[in-house]
């Protein structure tokens, strides 16, 4: 049986346009197109280890709208157990996203029907964490949630995992002792670690802070220069393999949900880090979010120019 990941999180309806750059303040730009495309970090994280080849439940919240049912069956349509997927009275969570020229983007969300996903959802739906193998977070929906559930993983004797996405603050000091992976990018772990980020060298001096703050394993994502790992004993680099990216939207999701199907079907860190930088890379070379997604297929036939 494939290895069971279950992914607690947001469900968005991506609302993407392509422009020359990203705009100014109080500048308004001509976009080149307009599209509409299932989303959501956890979503996002769910597909990707789904099409990775895990066994994946998803817990989260959506509206009772349009959105809704596209994002629910965008989701089912990938085989991904929904059980825990609940329709609330309100509406979906949107974000509106602008991906310029240089393929870098710009995304404000509208969390919607994810604030529905409060510590009491996550306790209707213990059965499906206590079948998991490796339970993935991020911070798209309530820090109280977020916090609940990384707890009753660690509880549960689970390997867990927080991608915090969007971070703005430092970690609460009670949440480190219940991570496994801390799987931060470079502006997130300097919100995290109250360190700049900007260089490979100022990455390694904020792993070893959040090391120090107590995370067990650091796993920062760089872009284009690769991923560092970092544990109590030292830290090592993962260079980025070379593609010309056309979209980074979900880049950072499917690195994450790539580690994990990876490393829950036994890989060590080093193989699941490289198989998770295979399967961004390969994203960043299309558009969209979920679609951008590769399969399990799609990576082992990947060769890196």
């Amino acid at each position: 049986m494939p290895a069971k990941v279950v992914v607690i999180g947001s469900l968005n309806m991506d609302l993407v346009t392509r422009a020359p750059r990203l705009p100014r303040g109080g500048e308004t730009l001509i976009g080149r197109s307009f599209a509409t495309v299932s989303g959501g970090k956890g979503a996002n994280q769910a597909v990707a280890a789904a099409r990775l080849g895990a066994q994946v439940s998803m817990v989260g919240c959506v509206g009772n709208d349009a959105y809704g049912e596209q994002l629910r069956g965008a989701l089912l349509a990938e085989r991904i157990d929904c059980q825990a997927v609940s329709v609330v009275d309100d509406s979906s969570g949107v974000a509106l996203i602008v991906v310029d020229d240089a393929s870098q983007n710009a995304i404000v969300i509208v969390a919607g029907a994810n604030g529905a996903l409060t510590p009491e959802v996550i306790d209707r739906f213990d059965a499906v964490l206590q079948a998991a193998d490796v339970i993935i977070c991020q911070l798209e929906v309530p820090d109280a949630t977020v916090g609940h559930a990384l707890k009753r993983g660690r509880a549960s004797g689970k390997t867990v995992m927080l991608n915090p996405a969007p971070a703005s603050h430092p970690l609460p000091a009670d949440w480190y002792a219940a991570i496994d992976y801390l799987i931060p990018n470079e502006s997130e772990a300097s919100a995290l670690s109250g360190l700049p980020v900007d260089s490979l060298d100022t990455a390694k001096t904020a792993a070893a802070r959040l090391i120090a703050l107590g995370a067990a394993k650091v796993i920062i994502t760089l872009g284009a220069q690769g991923a560092l790992f970092a544990n109590g004993t030292g830290i090592e680099h993962f260079p980025a393999l070379q593609v010309k990216a056309v979209d980074t939207t979900a880049a950072g999701d499917t690195f994450v949900g790539g580690f994990a199907a990876a490393l829950a079907a036994g890989k060590s860190e080093a193989e699941a880090i490289r198989f998770g930088q295979s399967a961004a890379a390969l994203s960043v070379t299309r558009a969209g979010a979920q679609p951008s997604i590769p399969t399990l297929s799609d990576v082992q036939a990947f060769k890196a120019p």
